[in-house]
């Protein structure tokens, strides 16, 4: 293990040849009083993002470290904290999938200097833009918070793994070395790993935008497994079991978070599922009530009326006279 390497970036790359060039860059702008590596794992990608990897791992040899795989190991159960933080050298990993990127050459010094003076704090995090790979424009951010603050366990149990970008992520790999099997036994990795590093620390979180997350990326696991409303169930049932599992590893400590968590995951699933008469039940009252559930919908109808705005404007210009 080489001492001199601070932070390992973790890049986990699957047919992102249109994506994989911008998240490189990302890493390659950084400006760091520290030394660090770029442990990239191609998980056999069918495109031509290996060829693009291996363009730059020319370029760095020292910097930038790729694996190659022949056979998808994501489809085999494997995690990237498996494949790549079992070969990294830093005191710290910072994760950036293959179709994100970062925007801010500041980001890892930032970071790594809170980490450096707060032994405490094992997670640092900051937001993100969300842009649309299908509208190829800034749809939103992932923003949990408008101020810098620590998150306590609890709220990251319930904000799920959707509260902050998996690229924002800079965590102590010493905590992250032993993390139970099981965590990663439903397939997704940052919800659970982010729920272990809390258990066993702070939490930060940097009111700064410093990266970009993509959301509606063609051949993404989001799209591909997520596609019908029975696989939402499936999921949400192997999230429900995750939970319990985290539950009993640690004592029942968080309890009361889990069991609404669990509940809050089932409202919202009844109302994809447009079970509006069980979801407005009195069972549920205590979560559309809530001001979370009230924004929500107001984005929702945001969205709806933006996407209908657009459709009338195109539409016009091809017709002369709007549809109404």
């Amino acid at each position: 293990m080489r001492k001199d390497i601070l932070v390992s970036v973790d890049c986990l790359a699957y047919n992102h040849e249109n994506y994989i060039a911008q998240t490189i860059e990302g890493f390659l702008m950084q400006k760091t009083n520290f030394d660090f590596e770029i442990l990239i794992h191609d998980d056999a990608s069918v495109d031509n993002t290996a060829k693009i990897i291996k363009k730059y791992e020319q370029d760095f040899p020292n910097l930038i470290k790729p694996i190659y795989q022949k056979e998808n190991q994501f489809s085999q159960g494997a995690t990237m904290l498996q494949i790549n933080q079992r070969r990294a050298n830093g005191k710290y990993i910072a994760i950036c999938e293959g179709d994100d990127y970062w925007t801010d050459p500041y980001k890892l010094q930032k970071q790594v200097d809170y980490l450096e003076a707060n032994t405490e704090c094992v997670l640092s995090v900051h937001s993100a833009f969300k842009i649309s790979d299908t509208c190829k424009r800034v749809v939103g951010k992932v923003r949990p918070s408008r101020r810098d603050r620590i998150f306590s366990i609890n709220e990251i149990i319930e904000g799920g793994g959707e509260l902050f970008p998996t690229n924002a992520m800079v965590y102590r790999r010493e905590v992250a070395d032993y993390v139970p099997a099981f965590y990663f036994d439903a397939g997704f990795g940052d919800y659970p790993l982010t729920i272990h590093l809390a258990h066993h620390g702070q939490v930060h979180y940097t009111d700064q935008t410093m990266a970009v997350y993509r959301v509606d990326v063609k051949g993404a696991w989001s799209e591909s497994a997520m596609s019908t409303v029975m696989k939402e169930v499936r999921r949400n049932e192997e999230v429900a079991s995750l939970l319990d599992a985290i539950n009993g590893d640690t004592d029942f400590q968080y309890n009361e978070t889990i069991v609404q968590t669990k509940k809050k995951n089932m409202f919202y699933l009844l109302l994809r599922q447009q079970e509006f008469k069980k979801a407005f039940g009195r069972e549920y009252a205590a979560f559309y009530l809530r001001k979370e559930f009230i924004t929500r919908i107001y984005k929702k109808v945001s969205k709806t009326m933006h996407y209908s705005k657009n459709t009338a404007f195109h539409w016009s210009r091809k017709s002369k006279k709007l549809p109404f």
